[in-house]
């Protein structure tokens, strides 16, 4: 499901502050290098922007 236009816009990776991306069932951070990337959970279209539920990069 996806996330509406306008709140894509305004969220935040809060590790590093960087836009998000929207791939599946997660939001991914989009900061260049390997700095973070990190990816976080969408559940029951709610994202979950917390540190510690983030999947790390491979």
């Amino acid at each position: 499901m996806p996330l509406e236009a306008g709140l894509l816009e305004i969220l935040a990776c809060p590790a590093c502050h960087a836009p998000l991306k929207e791939a599946d069932t997660e939001l991914v951070c989009t900061a260049d290098g390997k700095d973070c990337g990190l990816a976080y959970p969408v559940r029951d279209g709610i994202p979950v922007l917390l540190v510690d539920e983030a999947r790390r990069p491979a």
